[in-house]
């Protein structure tokens, strides 16, 4: 057994409650009280937490994340010619496997099915764009696509927000300098941990959400206890990101039973996953549906 199995193992589950409470501000629940769960907050769909992370690598892309009833999914592109095709790696493109007909024009053709919202509260679905590589490009390209789309689309317009039936945001490398300068845009740019930090913020109108790497916070891979120390750090940065009035999303998070429901329960705004199904079928079985913590 590691040095870190050790000091884990002798961690009391007594000390993880007691973090939650001191941080949380309110009494020390059980450890029965993950789940199932009761809460007087309104029902919502526990489904709507969580992230399809690279959904196009999914069996059926986009179609599945709807039917599931996810809050947000995320597609990788790159710059190719006048396009922007989609996959994970370069070797993966292929012509006509676009953002355009993978996702704008299917999402179109939603939301005019529906007449409206695609979820299942009302707001709107948000569709996190991870330019791999070029971009600037990228961002030429996309600009020009989501034109064409504004109906459908959220507005980001000197300063204010005008929601839509879907939110796009910008993630990997992200062209920040020329986002920001548009002062009438179909999109917003996802953040950094750093960004919470920043002598000066970033507008929440340009940064709406904040993503990062959970290696940053903890290498907990959810086959034992979190410790004290963990769950105060993930707890503070939740507090941070929504006194901003940002939403906090983490990559490379334990994708598994444990990870979902330690997630959920610190008030983790999107939940990456790329089990989708098994993952909405865990929260609603087990009762995680009574709004956000």
């Amino acid at each position: 057994m590691n040095n870190r199995a050790n000091i884990r193992a002798r961690v009391r589950r007594s000390l993880w409650w007691a973090a939650l409470s001191l941080v949380a501000g309110c009494a020390a629940p059980t450890p029965s009280a993950i789940a199932p769960r009761t809460a007087p907050a309104p029902a919502q769909d526990p489904a709507l937490r969580l992230h399809g992370h690279n959904d196009y690598l999914q069996p059926v892309p986009l179609r599945r994340a709807l039917e599931l009833g996810l809050g947000s999914l995320e597609a990788d592109v790159y710059p190719v010619g006048d396009e922007l095709q989609v996959g994970h790696e370069r070797w993966q493109l292929r012509a006509g496997r676009t953002l355009r007909s993978m996702y704008l024009e299917p999402l179109r053709a939603e939301v005019e099915r529906r007449g409206g919202a695609l979820r299942s509260d009302g707001r709107p679905l948000v569709l996190l764009v991870d330019i791999k590589t070029g971009g600037a490009e990228a961002w030429r390209l996309l600009r020009r696509e989501l034109a064409e789309f504004a109906p459908m689309l959220t507005r980001f317009v000197g300063g204010r927000v005008e929601p839509g039936a879907i939110t796009i945001l910008l993630s990997g490398d992200r062209p920040r300098a020329l986002v920001a300068a548009d002062r009438d845009r179909r999109c917003a740019l996802d953040g950094r941990l750093s960004d919470l930090d920043a002598a000066t913020p970033p507008p929440v109108d340009l940064v709406p959400w904040v993503s990062d790497t959970w290696r940053k916070v903890s290498d907990w891979t959810g086959s034992d206890d979190l410790m004290d120390d963990e769950v105060v750090r993930v707890r503070a940065l939740v507090q941070k990101a929504h006194a901003q009035g940002r939403e906090l999303r983490f990559w490379s998070a334990p994708d598994r039973v444990e990870g979902w429901r330690a997630l959920f329960d610190f008030g983790v705004d999107h939940i990456s996953t790329d089990l989708p199904a098994k993952a909405a079928e865990f929260l609603r079985e087990n009762g995680y549906g009574a709004g956000n913590p």
